[in-house]
């Protein structure tokens, strides 16, 4: 049995315009959803799509990485500060918190560093330039926790960094940045909870601390050798 849709068509475009129009919409679509796709065939469609991809940027994922920043306070153009452990500031522990004046003991004094995370054993770094001009004992009676002093008569400031097996001497002469020591564990002294940190107090020629956030500070940066696109 055959059917002349387009003479039912014309019935529905007299009788029924509104039907007709959403049996023509319906026959449109589906010719489309019928019609073959056509894709390029041969050698030169084939060059043709290798070239395109040849043109095409290369994306690649851009890696970022935390950068430490030293304040140059002297004006040469060089950093006058460095981080010692290379890492964040400790947070909130089950001991309080590592920032500069957290409070400490029920409120009754404030934190006058702040706590660079460490892992035990790494390396920790000069945090400023200068002499070596005291080690000593971060606790009375406890000859396992030692900090290191060193002065800066430039820039009158001393910067005394807690909790390292130190490599130097007194009287060493030391730049930012070079190694001092090693990170001491801090998980006998204060079991359940501190995050092993260097402990980094700077000090001004009137005695005052000074937030050490404030003159070594982090972004993040991409990496030198990764790109976005080619």
């Amino acid at each position: 049995m055959t059917h002349d849709w387009r003479a039912r068509l014309s019935e529905l475009a007299n009788d029924r315009p509104l039907q007709a129009v959403t049996l023509i919409a319906a026959v449109l679509a589906t010719a489309a959803a019928a019609a073959p796709v056509r894709t390029p065939e041969g050698p030169r469609a084939a060059i043709m799509t290798a070239m395109e991809r040849a043109s095409a940027p290369i994306v690649q994922p851009v890696q970022m990485e935390l950068v430490w920043q030293g304040a140059d306070v002297d004006g040469d153009g060089q950093a006058d500060f460095a981080n010692p452990t290379g890492n964040e500031p400790r947070e909130h522990d089950a001991y309080g918190s590592g920032q500069f004046g957290a409070s400490r003991d029920g409120g009754v004094r404030r934190h006058e560093g702040v706590d660079f995370i460490a892992d035990a054993g790494q390396a920790v770094v000069a945090p400023i330039s200068g002499y070596v001009t005291k080690i000593g004992y971060a606790y009375a009676g406890d000859g396992n926790l030692k900090f290191v002093e060193i002065t800066n008569p430039a820039l009158n400031l001393e910067a005394r960094a807690f909790y390292v097996d130190p490599d130097v001497e007194v009287g060493d002469t030391v730049h930012v940045g070079q190694p001092i020591g090693e990170a001491h564990t801090l998980q006998r002294k204060y079991p359940g909870g501190m995050t092993n940190h260097v402990h980094l107090e700077l000090v001004d020629k009137r005695g005052r601390r000074i937030d050490a956030t404030n003159v070594i500070t982090a972004e993040y940066r991409a990496k030198p050798d990764t790109y976005a696109a080619d």
